[in-house]
Parts: C-alpha cells; structure tokens; sequence
C-alpha cells in the first residue's frame, strides 16, 4: 500500500501522529495508541481506514474478552444439541467454528486495518496470548486442523487508556504512540473540523473555561476533547451568547449545561464549594 496517513477532513492528525502511522505501515507492526479518553484514539482506526482506502474490522476488547475469541470460538454445546436432535451437521466441525475479528481479517484479499479497542481493559495475559498470531499472522485451528494465514498483512492498531501495564514482550512488538491532549491551537482547529459555523468567539470563551476546567486541582475527570465538542454543540443548540460563559469576575462560576463536561458529583460538589468560597473572599 503506498499511500500515506495525511489526516482527513474530519480528523485533525499532528504531524508526530501522522510520523506515527506511517512509521507502523511501514515497519508492518501493531500502532499501540495511548492517551487519555476522548482524544480521538478509537476514531484513528476509522480514519487511517478512510485515508488508505481500506476496510476497516473492530474488536472491542471488554474485562472477559479472551485472546481466543479474536481466533475463533468452537461451540460445542451447540453441537451436542444437533447430534442429540440427528442433525446431519455435526459430521463437519466447521459448522460450529465461529470466526473471530483475527480470522475475519486474516482472510481478507485487500489490506484492511483491524483496530483492538482498548486492550487494557482485559487481564494481563491477553495481549502475550496474541504474541505468536501478531507476529507470524498466522494460527491453528486445533478442531479442524487447519492453519489460518493471512492474505495480507492488516494494519494493527491498538489502543489503551493506560488503566494497566501491558507486558514488556508485548510492547517490543509494538510501534507505540502516546496521543497528548491538544493544546489550544490544535483544539481549535478540531472544533472548527467539527462546527464549521461556531462563533469564533463562543469558540474563545468556551475553550478559555474548558482549559481552566481540567486546570482545576483535585477534579476526579477532567473534561475530554470529545465533551467540549459536545459541549460547544449545546451552546449552539440552546444559543448560548459568549458573555454568558464569563461574566465579569464569574471564572469560578460552574458554566452553564455543565453535565456535558463535568461527568460525576464529586467535581460538580467541589466547583460548586469553590464558587461558594471565592464569592465570600470578594464580599
């Protein structure tokens, strides 16, 4: 494939992002994406996908995922119900082999991009239980006896929000990228990605409150990329004007549809307590 990430029109990439990509296409080993939530790190695979011309596979890793399901899943309950019922079916195993987002990949004719959706969600032996399949692309099927090799090399990527770490033998195989949070220059051009017809200055106000927000000490989760977006979304909906976000020494107000940045109690209690004590230091 010789084409190149570049970004998209709906995705803004910085240049070590875009470095990142291509260094990973290059090199044919796994994107390991972290960074905080909201960022854009599971959005990235849909994107590389749309740049490169390719189909794009999702497996979304939860607490009980297992490696094996991204192989194959052989359901033999099934298959003893089938043989109890005299179904012709149970003669060939195959019938009861589910394919799993690896296999479906492996047998693709065109390079597709196979994201792993926050792998740090599952137990610590997941990602060495997929060293030998990253690495050779290829796996035995037991039942059947067959080995699955791929067609075409997909394009791993694979994201992690840093809940745990991952296994050093893990990480060697991987070409690793750590997404920052944007920093205002690069946040105001997602958000004019994003709401082209924004105010420039609800744009201004907002940011200046949202940047103050995750500057709050002690908040339990600071706002993400993707909550301002949805945040500035509202302003425009409930056409919010930009005096209402600062009005003159309100910094320490909480900003008006609050719930769209601010996700739990605690932090709505610890603003409002904040706005309390610093309305008493100005009377």
């Amino acid at each position: 494939m010789t084409k190149r990430f570049e970004g998209t029109d709906t995705y803004v990439a910085t240049e070590d992002l875009k470095i990142a990509v291509n260094a990973a296409v290059s090199l044919e080993r796994p994107l390991l994406v972290k960074g905080e939530p909201g960022t854009g790190k599971t959005v990235l695979a849909q994107e590389i996908a749309d740049a490169l011309g390719a189909p794009l596979l999702q497996w979304h890793v939860k607490s009980t995922t297992k490696a094996q399901q991204g192989l194959y899943e052989y359901d033999a309950v099934a298959r003893l119900r089938d043989s109890q019922l005299g179904d012709e079916r149970v003669h060939d195993i195959a019938n009861y082999i589910m394919q799993g987002k690896l296999w479906e990949a492996f047998e693709m004719d065109i390079r597709p991009v196979l994201l792993i959706d926050e792998i740090d969600k599952a137990d610590i032996e997941f990602p060495n239980d997929l060293l030998l399949e990253l690495d050779r692309m290829e796996f035995y099927v037991y039942e059947t006896k067959e080995t699955v090799v791929a067609r075409e090399r997909p394009i791993v990527v694979i994201t992690s929000n840093n809940e745990k770490e991952l296994p050093d033998a893990f990480l060697r195989r991987c070409f690793f990228h750590y997404i920052s949070f944007p920093d205002e220059d690069t946040m105001r051009e997602i958000v004019q990605v994003h709401h082209p017809d924004v105010q420039k200055r609800l744009v201004s106000e907002a940011m200046n409150v949202f940047y103050e927000l995750r500057d709050v000490p002690g908040l339990k989760k600071k706002p993400s990329t993707s909550e301002l977006l949805d945040w500035i979304k509202l302003l425009m909906v409930e056409d919010i004007p930009p005096e209402a976000l600062r009005s003159g020494d309100s910094k320490d107000l909480i900003p008006p549809l609050y719930g769209a940045l601010l996700k739990n109690e605690q932090d709505v209690h610890m603003l409002e307590r904040l706005a309390f004590l610093n309305r008493r230091e100005r009377n």
